[in-house]
């Protein structure tokens, strides 16, 4: 009998759920994603319906199957990403009390500054590697336990979006190590919820679904959503991991000393070492991928977005040009960046411009351009602000390299800002490190089939994604621009850490005129 000879990696996103279908080679053999709302009814709101969703992961396996006309005897396995910290309250009838609340949701955020300054906070962080904030699940849950008293007592269970999915295929609450090890009540080095932070957060560890590896295998899927999905019930369901860490599997930054960066509208830099760390600076996560793998690393808010507002606030006429001439905005922006030299003439920008998490992990900072003379014009700024946010980067990249036990050996660099030259080699500069762009499509979807592929013991280690992708394109660091960005960098840093009180001030008198 032949062994069924395709794989199916599911990405639960924020804004989408992505499914793509692969040979067990590794060539794409369809894809399909689906769409939904993100509702933002206020500045610290942001929902989605978790309904929605699970109709998105239906329909995307189920085209997938379709477009592709394969025999559902052939799949070999479906395997899932998905976004970290969500979080959904669920009744006594299994029916969900909340909408689905993403990680963008600050409506925690007294209680995630209350548990910073008066209940251990740095403690917990250390133990469950989940930085306090607004976006962890614990700082969700505690806030739902101690201000809405009526919502926390209808409520039977916490659980994320992959709970949820895998509850209506399978009638199972469970969550893997590396969601719950995103939620800041999971104990990295017992593999088990932690006590102290249960009790930060107000309730007992059975409103919590039950732990297992992200190697875990499911199988009875719900007949008539198998029907819809066009597999067999039998198909095998690997739980997989978070997007994140799946994504360092998919851009083959898996080895030691292997950094990912990503780029997109925010950002986030990653590594993978072979015990659970944290930081004793509260900088960075420590998220779980399989037992004897953990990734490190900090995400950012302000990435793309940084250029988009450059785009909208600073670029009228350049935006007309572009129009008027059919080509990118972007593309306009960028060659006038390249007319300047690396440092801005000493112009700073703190692109802070939706607060931050890493490093400095405080809702409450501000953007700003440090350094302004008369001599500064806007490409001075527009190249500023681009430096400002790979600067930022660098800043978490510090931090990872002080956890590291092998020197670093090569930046894998994704994300949209990777199809700009300027920011590609930005970033070999400012690191001082050569940068490689994997030729990687739908990373996640990659990550979490290679996991379904090593749970099946097929594979004995994630390597083998080497056969898997190539690459686009390759950077060295330009000496001379290192050694100007050398220069301006601790000045970078030591602004951020010295206004935080200035922060604060201006957050309260923003917070006043809303």
């Amino acid at each position: 009998m032949n062994k069924p000879q395709y794989m199916l990696g599911v990405d639960i996103g924020t804004t989408s759920t992505k499914a793509v279908l692969y040979q067990k080679s590794g060539e794409i053999i369809a894809e399909e994603n689906n769409g939904y709302e993100l509702y933002t009814p206020d500045i610290n709101t942001a929902e989605q319906d978790p309904e929605e969703i699970f109709q998105a992961v239906l329909l995307s396996i189920g085209n997938v199957m379709k477009k592709s006309g394969i025999n559902p005897e052939d799949l070999s396995f479906i395997s899932f990403s998905s976004a970290m910290h969500s979080l959904i309250a669920i009744d006594e009838k299994d029916q969900p009390l909340t909408q689905c609340i993403t990680w963008a949701d600050n409506r925690s955020s007294k209680w995630a500054k209350k548990m910073k300054e008066d209940m251990n906070g740095h403690d917990i962080y250390r133990r469950t590697g989940t930085p306090i904030h607004p976006m962890s699940p614990l700082s969700k849950i505690a806030w739902i336990e101690h201000d809405k008293p009526e919502l926390a007592k209808k409520t039977k269970k916490y659980i994320g979006i992959k709970e949820y999915v895998f509850y209506k295929l399978f009638n199972d609450y469970a969550v893997d190590y590396s969601l719950a090890s995103a939620m800041g009540l999971f104990n990295l080095k017992r593999l088990s919820w932690d006590e102290e932070a249960l009790k930060v957060a107000g309730i007992t560890a059975d409103k919590l679904s039950r732990l297992v590896s992200t190697k875990e295998i499911f199988t009875g899927c719900n007949e008539s959503y198998a029907e819809q999905m066009g597999i067999l019930p039998e198909t095998l369901f690997i739980i997989g991991a978070s997007d994140g860490v799946l994504s360092n599997i998919g851009v083959n930054a898996i080895k030691e000393g292997e950094v990912a960066v990503t780029i997109g509208t925010s950002g986030a830099i990653r590594t993978v070492i072979p015990k659970p760390h944290t930081d004793p600076k509260g900088r960075t996560f420590c998220y779980a991928l399989t037992e004897d793998h953990w990734v490190i690393g900090g995400p950012v808010n302000n990435g793309g977005i940084v250029f988009r507002w450059i785009r909208d606030e600073l670029a009228d006429s350049e935006v007309e040009t572009a129009k008027r001439l059919g080509i990118d905005p972007y593309d306009v922006l960028t060659e006038i960046a390249e007319r300047v030299k690396p440092g801005s003439n000493g112009l700073i920008f703190h692109p802070f411009l939706s607060g931050e998490r890493a490093p400095l992990w405080n809702s409450n900072v501000r953007g700003s351009f440090i350094g302004l003379t008369l001599n500064h014009k806007k490409e001075h700024m527009v190249r500023a602000a681009l430096e400002g946010v790979i600067y930022n980067l660098y800043a978490v990249f510090l931090a990872l390299t002080e956890a590291m036990d092998t020197p670093v050996m090569a930046i894998k660099a994704t994300g949209g800002f990777a199809k700009s030259e300027l920011w590609r080699q930005m970033l070999a500069d400012v690191f001082d490190q050569d940068v490689v762009i994997p030729e990687s499509y739908e990373s996640s979807c990659l990550g979490a089939c290679l996991l379904g592929l090593y749970a099946l013991n097929e594979i004995d280690s994630f390597n083998v994604v080497e056969d898997y992708i190539g690459s686009t394109h390759q950077h060295k660091p330009n000496p001379d621009h290192v050694k100007e960005y050398r220069k301006l960098m601790p000045t970078f840093i030591n602004i951020s850490r010295s206004l935080t009180s200035v922060y604060q001030q201006i957050a309260d008198y923003q917070s006043e005129l809303d």
